[in-house]
């Protein structure tokens, strides 16, 4: 164990996560200052009296907020794969992670290293199922990544969202944040909607042959289900469908 001046500590390049929230960072800078750092840091030495931090960033971050010039340190020399693993289990253990950071983590572990699922999980101490459920929320579109990342969805609600289009995991995930919907209730919606596209009932066909050639050119033209209900009176009305905001969307554009 060894006193480092914190400028001659630079950030892990290994270090999974993405977003240090200032307002906890001020905290813990509050608590370093009454009490200094509790629990020393992990790095690696990189020669010319500079060192890599493996684990704590947190510790090291509010450290410099509270004023402090030395933190003590733990230097040990870490394999590359190590490192990631370390960093990775540190916060895991801390529960500092959202989903997000922990994929990209496990990704980058799995892709640097040549590694499987159930290698990977074990580098980590994780069961391999927890590894691919984290790694297939990589699939999610951006837009929900982020409302991941911001703690909007949790684990339950990104996973349910995965087996939609990316127009209709939107829509989705619009709906779980307006309507306050837990994970159960977002996998009940995902359900609606998934059979809302897979099977679609057949719009039925006017009697009139006119009727039916305008009825199939709308449908063609705004590339939606278009039913045109006409009565004996003369009147009638047209019903177009959509399944989600996307589509409606792109109907209103092709409309004007």
């Amino acid at each position: 164990l060894r006193q480092l001046p914190v400028e001659r500590i630079c950030r892990g390049r290994y270090q999974p996560r993405l977003d240090l929230r200032e307002d906890t960072l001020q905290d813990l800078a509050e608590s370093i200052r009454a009490q200094g750092v509790v629990q020393p840091l992990l790095v690696r030495p990189l020669g010319e009296d500079r060192y890599e931090l493996i684990a704590g960033e947190r510790r090291w971050r509010a450290a410099q907020l509270a004023g402090l010039r030395e933190v003590p340190a733990v230097i040990r020399e870490v394999p590359d794969q190590a490192a990631i693993a370390v960093a990775l289990i540190e916060n895991i253990q801390r529960e500092d992670l959202n989903p997000l950071e922990e994929a990209v983590a496990l990704q980058r572990l799995a892709a640097e290293f040549a590694l499987t699922h159930q290698q990977t999980a074990e580098a980590v101490g994780r069961s391999r199922a927890a590894v691919s459920n984290l790694l297939r929320l990589l699939e999610l579109t951006e837009e929900v990544q982020q409302l991941v990342r911001e703690r909007k969805l949790d684990m339950g609600h990104a996973r349910a969202l995965l087996p939609l289009s990316p127009p209709l995991q939107r829509e989705a995930a619009h709906q779980v944040l307006l309507r306050g919907l837990s994970a159960r209730e977002t996998e009940s919606l995902v359900r609606r909607l998934r059979q809302s596209v897979i099977a679609p009932s057949p719009p039925a066909k006017p009697a009139d042959p006119d009727l039916r050639r305008l009825q199939d050119n709308l449908s063609e033209r705004l590339c939606a289900r278009v039913q045109v209900r006409h009565n004996a009176s003369g009147k009638g009305r047209v019903v177009i469908h959509y399944n989600s905001l996307d589509e409606l969307d792109g109907i209103i554009t092709r409309v004007k």
